[in-house]
């Protein structure tokens, strides 16, 4: 179901099949952020499940892509960018 467009002109909306949302079973799978800047938190408990069971990237540290982009157009470089002390272990 498309909610809105993104600055790009991208839709951004919800998937389901047979009334199961596909986000929140990815982002709870731990294959997925939530991103509150379009999902308003609406997955956050889904992220701290899957964080709180280790669970696909809640194995390793990671940037949030996010951040990760933000520092490059920061003038960072990406392999300064793509891990640091804020990422999660």
């Amino acid at each position: 179901m498309p909610l809105s467009l993104d600055p790009y002109g991208r839709t951004v909306g919800t998937c389901s099949v047979g009334g199961a949302d596909l986000g929140e079973w990815l982002v709870r799978s731990g294959l997925a952020l939530d991103w509150p800047r379009y999902s308003k938190g609406r997955y956050d408990a889904a992220q701290q499940d899957a964080e709180r069971a280790g669970r696909g990237i809640w194995k390793g540290s990671y940037v949030e892509p996010w951040l990760y982009r933000a520092c490059v157009r920061a003038n960072g470089k990406p392999s300064s960018c793509s891990d640091d002390a804020n990422a999660h272990p």
